[in-house]
């Protein structure tokens, strides 16, 4: 692969010659050094390693076009890295220049890395392609001059497109092509490859990183730190599937949903400021426009949560194709759906007698099949899955969208049921009531968490989650019941609870996650406060908090934060605690059992501490949006609104849980 570096910066030596070639004349050694500085110079004659003029022949592939004309090969540009991108929209085209200054940095760019004439290009639009030449460009407008070549090649969706006709254009066009609607005929001679390459990068920039109404934003940020290095990791982790596919087909919908209003919004802004009336159609027109613009403006800041990896996954989209469920069966009949990895009698007399004969002796029909995922997409409501001991290994995904159960015949490390291949999703639960038990489930490659819950209600019991991602997210007006289960080794959140969610955790562990339980903002006032239950719970050893509230910042919450800040953390921490209980004990031995004690009277109020901290941030929180809805509603004029019937506190209930050896402390909120 060849690399955007200017020649003599690779630290590779260049043309130095060789040790122990003896000394040189100092007029030699002049002349080197003056031929050295005029290579590194940042000149068209030797700008960058491809095509540089010392090296006979290119560097850059070629390819077919496709169709049924002849074209010549064009160059393969569009198979660039990340950091071949990166490092010439940083380095050399884009530098720290403001969004005003954009188009001037290209065009000088372009200026000293394009041949202005003598090369052929295929001239590509929606409708058609024909073959020019170019006979010039011009760098403000970045357009090149061209002419049609002989003989005439060019293919359409018709055949209205004649050599009259594409000459017709051009002269409409003032004989003046946009650059990144040209693809450069390719030529092994290596004299075009800078060429080329250029015109890639500008091609590149204007489809998939400038966005129309960049130009406004404030010129004090520096333009390619605040879009388009996000912008640029985006795409490439879309392309490299480390994106769920839900979020990517949000991001193009808010995308294309914000290009539409910014050119309403130009259309109106237009129309106003042509017109110095002052008459009621302006003034409805002003309104218009600054609804377009708060519309603008919302979709701009739900692109740029996306395009930011830290909020990527905070902020990410709610919506979600639900799946149909399949209801009863025509029969109305109920199946056992039977999963064995071998199948020995002893271990079918055992099924017989555990699971497969109910009490009432009713003939119960039961299926076999060769791997879980084809046992639950066989089911209806109300089946049940029943999975042997043995390591399943799953390409797929469970889209569990019927009350069924899900149950592994034995104790979770012996039924594991592993993902294989790169995909979304590993479990997606719509079902109104859904039971998975006694399996261990392991996830490798994913780029969602391992368990959703979409819809209904979803209970884990029994289970160990060995994640990649994040673990578990309740969605929306969705309701996780986790009991007696273990989660490690998220790289998101253990646990991700949405607003409006149901979320109850008994005695689990969550531990070695980046956080341990993540409880999104519901301060918003299309949202509904969560119902959580936390009693008995094992949290440790997370990278960051064991708890974390995500909510927006009041002014005069981030000056507490701020002073908290300075103050530094003051929660001890368990390893701490431990210290100083073994400082404690080396000092008097007699007292031993007094330090221990101590310690441990200690270490249960710090517990204890944590549980009314969570319980009393989350309420307070809680209750800072029923201040907020009702007095929304006494603007709107519901001034003797009931309480009970108003209210959308939330249900907080936490106790007896244990947070130890985790990164940041118990508990922590993250403004934003």
């Amino acid at each position: 692969m060849a690399e955007l570096w200017p020649p003599g910066a690779r630290g590779d030596g260049g043309d130095s010659p060789a040790a122990g070639s003896g000394p040189r004349d100092p007029a030699e050694q002049a002349e080197e050094v003056r031929r050295e500085d005029a290579e590194s110079d940042w000149s068209a004659d030797s700008w960058s390693d491809y095509g540089s003029r010392d090296k006979p022949g290119t560097t850059l592939g070629r390819t077919v076009p496709d169709g049924n004309v002849l074209f010549p090969d064009i160059f393969h540009t569009d198979h660039l890295l990340f950091y071949e991108r990166f490092r010439a929209y940083q380095d050399y085209i884009l530098a720290d220049c403001k969004a005003s200054e954009v188009k001037r940095f290209i065009a000088e760019y372009l200026e000293k890395v394009l041949e202005p004439s003598g090369w052929q290009a295929i001239w590509r639009t929606d409708v058609f392609e024909v073959l020019v030449g170019v006979v010039g460009v011009n760098f403000p407008a970045l357009k090149a001059v061209v002419q049609l070549s002989e003989p005439f090649l060019c293919e359409s969706q018709d055949s209205s497109f004649t050599l009259e006709c594409m000459q017709e254009l051009l002269e409409l066009k003032e004989h003046q092509i946009l650059l990144q609607e040209l693809w450069v005929v390719y030529d092994e001679s290596g004299e075009f490859d800078q060429t080329a390459l250029a015109i890639e990068h500008v091609r590149f920039f204007y489809r998939c990183i400038w966005r129309t109404w960049d130009e406004e934003e404030e010129d004090e940020f520096d333009y390619f730190v605040r879009c388009v290095e996000p912008r640029l990791r985006l795409h490439y982790d879309i392309l490299e599937h480390r994106v769920p596919s839900g979020l990517v087909a949000e991001y193009q919908n808010f995308l294309s949903q914000c290009e539409e209003l910014y050119e309403k919004f130009l259309n109106v802004r237009n129309s106003i400021s042509s017109n110095d009336s002052d008459s009621e159609a302006e003034n409805v027109s002003m309104v218009e426009g600054l609804k377009l613009y708060d519309k603008v403006e919302h979709l701009k800041q739900k692109l740029k949560l996306i395009e930011n990896p830290l909020l990527r996954y905070v902020f990410g989209y709610q919506k979600y194709g639900s799946l149909q469920a399949k209801g009863l069966r025509p029969t109305g009949a109920k199946v056992i759906h039977v999963v064995p990895w071998t199948m020995t009698a002893s271990l079918l007399q055992l099924l017989a007698r555990d699971k497969l004969c109910p009490e009432s002796c009713e003939d119960v029909e039961i299926q076999f099949h060769r791997d879980p995922l084809a046992a639950v997409n066989a089911c209806y409501e109300g089946d049940r899955v029943i999975i042997c001991p043995g390591h399943y290994f799953v390409d797929g995904v469970f889209s569990i969208a019927d009350s069924v159960e899900l149950e592994g015949y034995g104790l979770p490390d012996d039924v594991v049921i592993e993902k294989q291949g790169k995909g979304d999703n590993f479990f997606d639960c719509t079902g109104a009531n859904i039971k998975i038990s006694n399996l261990k489930l392991v996830q490798h490659d994913a780029v969602e968490g391992i368990l959703n819950v979409h819809h209904g209600k979803t209970t884990l019991e029994n289970c160990v989650l060995q994640c990649e991602t994040t673990g578990i997210t309740v969605r929306t007006a969705a309701e996780l019941l986790m009991r007696n289960s273990d989660l490690y080794g998220a790289k998101g959140a253990g646990v991700e609870i949405y607003p409006g969610s149901v979320c109850t955790l008994l005695h689990n562990g969550i531990h070695h996650c980046k956080e341990g339980i993540l409880v999104k903002n519901f301060l918003d006032e299309d949202y509904e406060a969560p119902t959580i239950t936390m009693v008995n719970n094992m949290i440790h050893n997370n990278e960051g908090y064991g708890v974390v509230l995500v909510r927006p910042a009041m002014p005069s919450e981030m000056k507490d934060a701020s002073a908290q800040e300075t103050k530094g953390n003051t929660q001890p921490t368990q390893a701490g605690d431990d210290t100083a209980c073994a400082e404690g004990s080396q000092q008097e031995p007699g007292c031993v059992t007094d330090e221990l004690e101590l310690c441990k009277r200690a270490e249960t109020s710090e517990q204890t501490e944590s549980n009314s901290e969570i319980a009393n941030v989350l309420g307070a929180a809680s209750a800072k949006k029923s201040q907020k809805h009702k007095k929304r509603l006494s603007e709107l004029g519901f001034t003797d609104a009931d309480d009970n019937l108003m209210s959308q506190e939330m249900f907080v209930s936490v106790e007896g849980n244990q947070f130890k050896w985790n990164g940041k402390g118990s508990f922590g909120i993250f403004f934003f």
